[in-house]
């Protein structure tokens, strides 16, 4: 199939910006913690999750009983690399010399962005798609309440209080954009509020909108919740162009040849993902118990 090229006698040199998303959930998530997939059995590596522990007391000078000794109980969350996802494209002699002007701009930033987008939608497919201790209903008269008690739940079960988001689909984003906390933090002279997919900070979380996620779903998480590796495939020797490409810090790898065949080049845009959610058990005298999704809190609309 041809493809469709504006000729520059035809359109004014000016670029109108594509109607695109904000590639924003692969920035907030775990990345690559699992660096080495090498000759790892079935391309899967396991993450190892610490072991939770209560510390015993014993009066000083006490020596009537023995102490105690406890288990420690590591768990671990599996990664693999299961996907390969790419993007292809053909381009005749006569498009290459007569149709296309800039081979970067017109076939090379398509095949990047699509894959990007593709990625992102691997991590909200997984949000969306895990099973989590708790849930909310968002309050939709003070969004801001329902943080708290997401805050809540992420303490008490010892969540880290640094790297904490909120990543919300639109009908959400226009709740928080209401809310009279939201617009006092605007009203702070905070230079990251509302800027780009930044809504802003509330209640110790970073907000954000993602239009990969549905629009009345939203989540309250540590970035360690969630786990996203990516490896780009090497470069083949049989290549005769092969290179590392990278779009919103996600590496891709970029081959190039001529098929004499067809009398066309050929771009093709690839990397391996794997996608994974981390669980934990609790602790204290659940402790170990099945492990639960705690280190994330799904927000959802009445």
């Amino acid at each position: 199939m041809a493809h469709t090229f504006l000729k520059p006698s035809v359109i004014a040199k000016t670029a109108l910006g594509l109607l695109q998303r904000e590639i924003v959930l692969p920035a907030l998530v775990w990345r690559d913690a699992a660096p080495d997939f090498t000759g790892a059995f079935n391309d899967t590596v396991s993450l190892r999750v610490p072991a939770r522990a209560k510390a015993r007391r014993l009066a000083l000078r006490d020596r009537t009983n023995p102490i105690v000794t406890d288990d420690l109980t590591e768990t671990k969350v599996d990664v693999s690399l299961d996907t390969h996802v790419y993007h292809a494209a053909s381009v005749t002699d006569e498009e290459l010399s007569l149709d296309i002007s800039s081979f970067g701009e017109q076939i090379l930033a398509p095949q990047v962005r699509a894959i990007a987008e593709d990625i992102e939608d691997q991590v909200a497919a997984e949000m969306t798609g895990a099973t989590y201790a708790t849930s909310l209903v968002l309050d939709a008269n003070k969004p801001e309440n329902t943080l708290v008690d997401a805050r809540a739940a992420l303490n008490k079960q010892n969540v880290p209080m640094s790297e904490r988001f909120v990543v919300v689909g639109t009908d959400m984003e226009s709740l928080f954009l209401k809310a009279d906390a939201l617009k006092r933090v605007n009203e702070s002279g905070s230079d990251s509020v509302l800027t780009e997919a930044k809504l802003g900070r509330l209640r110790g979380f970073d907000i954000y909108v993602s239009n990969a996620l549905p629009a009345g779903v939203g989540f309250a998480f540590h970035r360690s919740a969630y786990v996203l590796s990516m490896r780009a495939p090497a470069v083949p020797d049989g290549a005769t162009f092969g290179q590392s490409e990278s779009y919103a810090s996600m590496a891709m790898r970029w081959l190039r040849d001529y098929d004499a065949a067809y009398l066309r080049d050929r771009s093709v845009v690839s990397v391996f993902t794997g996608t994974n959610v981390v669980a934990d058990g609790p602790d204290g005298p659940d402790a170990g118990t099945a492990p639960d999704f705690v280190r994330a809190v799904k927000l959802t609309l009445v």
